[in-house]
C-alpha cells in the first residue's frame, strides 16, 4: 500500500512541481525508504519460514529411528563442524553405493561397520 502510495504521489506531484530537481531528490529519497522497508519485511518473513522449515526437519530427524541426531539444529553449527558433517555424509555415500542399495545405512559408523564386516 505504501509503495502504491508513492507512485500516486509521484504521479501526482510531478507536473505540480515541474519534475525539478528537488522533487526528484524527494521522490527518490521516498521511493529509497520504501524500498528498503520492502526488502526488511521479505527478509522477516524469509526468516520465519526458513526457521518453520528447519523445525520441521528437526522433527522429522528426531521421530526416524535410526537417524543421526547430530542433524538437530545443524543451522547452529559452525562453517567447520558443518564441513566436518559434510565430509561424513560424503563418506557415506560412497561406502553405500558399494552396497547394493544406498538405503541400507543409517549412519557413517554403521556403514563403516557394514563395509569392514564384508571385507573380513
Amino acid at each position: 500500500m505504501v509503495a502504491l502510495g508513492v507512485i500516486v504521489v509521484w504521479a501526482v506531484t510531478g507536473p505540480l512541481f515541474a519534475f525539478s530537481d528537488t522533487w526528484q531528490l524527494v521522490i527518490n529519497t521516498g521511493t529509497t525508504i520504501v524500498t528498503f522497508l520492502m526488502v526488511f519485511l521479505i527478509q522477516r518473513a524469509q526468516n520465519k519460514d526458513n526457521r518453520a522449515i528447519h523445525l520441521k526437519l528437526n522433527e522429522l530427524v528426531a521421530a526416524v529411528e535410526g537417524a543421526s541426531n547430530r542433524l538437530i539444529d545443524a543451522e547452529d553449527l559452525t562453517e567447520d563442524e558443518l564441513e566436518l558433517l559434510h565430509r561424513f555424509y560424503t563418506e557415506l555415500v560412497t561406502l553405500s553405493k558399494k552396497d547394493r542399495h544406498l538405503s541400507e545405512s543409517h549412519s557413517v559408523e554403521e556403514a563403516r561397520s557394514r563395509h569392514s564386516d564384508k571385507l573380513a
